[in-house]
């Protein structure tokens, strides 16, 4: 028998309200669970670490000087430690870009850009004691005249050929071109008869070999090429030294769980730091990779050296520019002051130094 139409409306308005009440909870239901399956899902398993090692010769020498470490700390972690080496600092920087790193020894500027893009954190850096040699960019030339006076190269930068490192490279490129070449109005990629772009060794072959007449190195890197290439190295003169520059340091993913982070930390700072045959072994690799001491505890403020660096040599650049008018100079001054106090807080904040 058909329902008659006041029993059909009451069926209807009563079926709408079952549906209507229903459906919230159904929805709360799927929450609730994908929650509750969201916080049972275990985070990722670290499998291996892939280690960036910067470009200081060849890829296979570099990646020779830090084997020995990988091994140890595979051992330690009980997880393979893989070295991904390349031959410039531009191809290291791309791979970090992709996350293709997971923790490396980094120049002071690479790993400022690696943490001000949040993808690295400092974890340690090179422990030093006082009356140890200070670390400083150097400028090489041949003993041989006629190339072979700082003076000269001043006065008359565009007869020189100059090889350097790469722009990220802060005693190949940031520290010489702050401290002396922009002081007496010289660019270094523009000033010159012609430049020549590589790693600490080849800037100092090529220059031994007659390939050019300036280089950009280091008192660490150059005493690795005294001891690899003494023959070159005697025709090599030491025309110039910087100030001691911001320090190279151990960076690991920040994404990582920081009692992981802590596991490679302490690895690191008690390397070479027990008693017996191991710790020996271990000092003795740290004799070849210039870090004698060891390594020492640090955080993400130990880039603030850097920071101020490239502060300065920002406004140097900005004021020895030509520029349309007063207004764009100002403009882009107020850009780089913006950007300094943007990296001054986040190195402190990130490292708990916030103050």
């Amino acid at each position: 028998m058909p329902l008659r139409p006041q029993l059909l409306i009451a069926v209807l308005v009563f079926s709408s309200f079952i549906a209507a009440t229903a459906l919230p909870s159904l929805a709360l239901a799927q929450a609730v669970n994908a929650v509750a399956s969201e916080k049972s899902t275990p985070p990722a398993v670290i499998k291996s670490i892939r280690f960036g090692v910067l470009p200081l010769g060849g890829t296979v020498e570099s990646r020779a000087l830090w084997t020995p470490l990988m091994a140890d700390m595979s051992r330690a972690i009980g997880m393979p430690v893989d070295a991904y080496s390349v031959p410039s600092y531009e191809e290291l920087d791309r791979a970090i870009g992709r996350d293709e790193i997971d923790m490396a020894f980094l120049s002071a500027k690479m790993a400022l850009d690696a943490v001000m893009q949040r993808r690295m954190k400092v974890v340690a850096q090179i422990a030093r004691r006082p009356g140890m040699p200070e670390h400083r960019a150097v400028l090489l030339m041949r003993k041989a005249a006629p190339f072979n006076t700082l003076d000269a190269m001043l006065a008359q930068p565009e007869h020189w050929r100059l090889a350097r490192g790469d722009s990220r490279s802060v005693t190949g490129f940031i520290v010489p071109q702050s401290q002396l070449f922009l002081p007496h109005s010289i660019e270094m990629e523009t000033r010159f008869r012609s430049e020549f772009v590589g790693t600490h060794q080849a800037t100092a072959l090529a220059v031994a070999n007659g390939d050019a007449d300036v280089a950009t190195n280091n008192t660490t890197d150059f005493e690795r090429f005294r001891q690899q290439f003494p023959i070159e190295a005697e025709r090599l003169q030491v025309v110039w030294e910087s100030e001691p520059p911001p320090g190279a340091p151990m960076v690991v993913r920040r994404d990582y769980p920081p009692e992981f982070q802590a596991r490679l930390q302490g690895f690191l700072t008690g390397y070479g730091k027990g008693k017996g045959a191991r710790a020996d072994a271990e000092r003795k690799v740290l004799e070849t990779l210039r870090a004698a001491y060891g390594y020492a505890v640090a955080d993400d403020s130990a880039l603030l050296p850097e920071a101020k660096l490239e502060y300065q040599l920002g406004k140097q650049r900005a004021m020895a520019a030509s520029w349309v008018n007063e207004a764009a100079r100002e403009q882009r001054l107020q850009r780089i002051e913006k950007t300094y106090a943007q990296q001054v807080e986040t190195l402190r904040a990130s490292s708990g130094a916030a103050r």
